[in-house]
């Protein structure tokens, strides 16, 4: 009996280490999603956002308006011939905040978007799911947080 809970035992020791060397992992690699996608974000790069989101991404905006996808995708598809060389925001992630529950995983972080004579901030929070072996968002909140600070 003895022999039987000392091996009970040591297995979920070691599942339980497993377990917290691949959240550790997800979590390392969640966080280097968010700030490739927030660098992406600063240049307009639209694959950046296409391999983000999630097909079925339902966003809320800091102007309390709903969208998915593929509203975000149009966007680049219409503006397409007027890119811009330089970015006008460059866009930041500040005090990352990671849970995950096996698959799923949610980031709440303070955004600094600064402009070319602001800075504003939001906090945002996003749903990520892992399918196929890739984090995508699939929900999306962002809040605008105070006002606009003139540099």
């Amino acid at each position: 009996m003895k022999t039987n809970l000392l091996i009970i035992f040591s297995f979920c020791f070691y599942f339980s280490l497993s377990l917290n060397a691949q959240n550790a992992s997800d979590e390392m690699e969640l966080k280097q999603i968010l700030h490739k996608f927030m660098d992406g974000a600063s240049k307009n790069d639209s694959l950046i956002h296409a391999n983000f989101w999630a097909e079925d991404l339902i966003y809320t905006s800091s102007t309390g308006n709903r969208f998915g996808k593929k509203e975000i995708i149009a966007r680049f598809n219409s503006a397409e011939d007027t890119k811009i060389e330089r970015p006008s925001t460059n866009y930041t992630a500040e005090d990352i905040i990671t849970q995950q529950y096996d698959d799923m995983a949610i980031i709440a972080f303070k955004m600094k978007a600064v402009g070319d004579s602001t800075i504003q901030y939001y906090l945002n929070s996003g749903t990520f799911l892992k399918r196929d072996g890739k984090w995508q968002a699939v929900n999306w909140q962002a809040t605008l947080s105070g006002e606009p600070i003139r540099k």
